[in-house]
């Protein structure tokens, strides 16, 4: 497959630690409920399924915020659990509440049905890949995405969300190997998946490990940040194109093992807003160059509730904490990727999120010119 050529790569260049002319910035869940347009578009497509597996709507969302907003990199428009239900777990979406699966997997007799899936069952989701690739014409960057295998885990064995992520902690307590044993299967199934979004013109990929901050120390080492690192050790490093494909991984609630998750095989790391990014920066950007990662985060989502001018002065304080950006041209150094802390709420204000995304661009321009 041949694309277009790429017209802002700054995404791509801040993810590699290379120089930029300002700080990059995307936003997790951009493509979702607080806009008009893809509300409506979700109507047409009569439910949430009806939208990810259709890939004509999901070009369609996708785009839809680069319509609104000069953001520097769009993420392929699907959700987590793809994978699950292409294992044969029964995945539905009802209006306003969350994910829920038919089958749950919480016994020996569920975890020995579990199986790597056929990648046929998911080609909605690369042909969507493919599609919104070339809808984009090189404008910005296409990440892809999936599920860490301890948070796919979580659903898997809970049935959906959880407050207290009871069902799935005793089995991983109660029965360890069971659980490993999920996580093997979901590693592999994830690189897998990940490996033919990067087949179909992802430019980037991000493992969302969204519940591994709700696993004790020592548990988060053995049980989530193992299997993430089984998922990077199959990666792609390249494209089709013979690009160099960055890889994010993001933990929620994963700063305070950052000093561990400094030696995973990526290039990029993901924050909360529980974690100062300066303080983040030193701990990233020690020892060898091998294992220096850019940073990506990590403004509280709820900050977009606030005036415009509030909105704007906590931008800025973000950039702040990071500090001075690179800027040496002839050798790498740690990067920053604006983000929120986490997804996006569907209440934020359309309009709110055009006064970060100037903030963003503005001031981390005039922190490299000093004008």
């Amino acid at each position: 497959m041949s694309f277009a050529p790429l017209q802002n790569d700054t995404f791509l260049r801040a993810c590699l630690g290379q120089a930029t002319t300002h700080t990059p910035i995307w936003l997790m869940r951009q493509a979702g409920r607080y806009l008009p347009e893809y509300r409506a578009t979700r109507a047409q497509a009569g439910s949430f399924m009806g939208l990810a597996t259709n890939v004509d709507y999901a070009t369609e969302v996708t785009l839809q915020p680069l319509e609104r907003y000069p953001l520097d990199a769009s993420i392929l428009f699907s959700d987590i659990l793809t994978v699950p239900d292409a294992m044969g777990l029964g995945l539905s979406f009802a209006l306003g509440e969350g994910p829920k699966f038919e089958r749950t997997v919480r016994d020996e007799a569920a975890v020995a049905q579990l199986a790597v899936p056929d990648m046929n069952k998911l080609r909605y989701v690369f042909d969507a890949v493919t599609s919104i690739r070339k809808a984009l014409n090189g404008r910005v960057p296409l990440i892809g995405f999936s599920g860490s295998p301890w948070t796919l885990a979580c659903y898997m064995v809970e049935g959906g969300g959880s407050q207290d992520y009871r069902a799935v902690k005793t089995l991983m307590y109660a029965r360890p190997d069971l659980m490993h044993r999920i996580l093997a299967i979901n590693a592999d199934a994830v690189a897998v998946y990940l490996n033919a979004q990067i087949d179909a013109g992802a430019q980037a990929v991000m493992i969302f490990d969204s519940w591994g901050g709700v696993l004790a120390d020592g548990a988060f080492q053995d049980f989530s940040l193992a299997y993430t690192t089984r998922v990077l050790g199959q990666l792609k490093r390249t494209g089709s194109d013979g690009a160099v494909v960055p890889r994010i991984v993001f933990t929620k609630g994963g700063g305070l093992w950052l000093s561990q998750m400094r030696t995973l095989d990526c290039e990029v790391l993901g924050l909360d807003w529980t974690m100062n990014l300066g303080t983040a920066r030193a701990i990233v950007s020690e020892g060898s160059g091998a294992h220096r990662k850019s940073l990506q985060g990590n403004i509280d989502p709820n900050v977009l509730f606030a005036p415009p001018e509030a909105i704007r002065a906590q931008a800025r304080a973000v950039l702040d904490s990071f500090g001075a950006p690179h800027m040496e041209q002839d050798k790498p150094g740690t990067g920053h990727i604006f983000n929120l802390g986490h997804g996006i709420s569907q209440f934020t204000p359309p309009e709110h999120v055009a006064h970060l995304v100037d903030e963003v661009h503005a001031h981390s321009k005039r922190m490299r010119t000093g004008l």
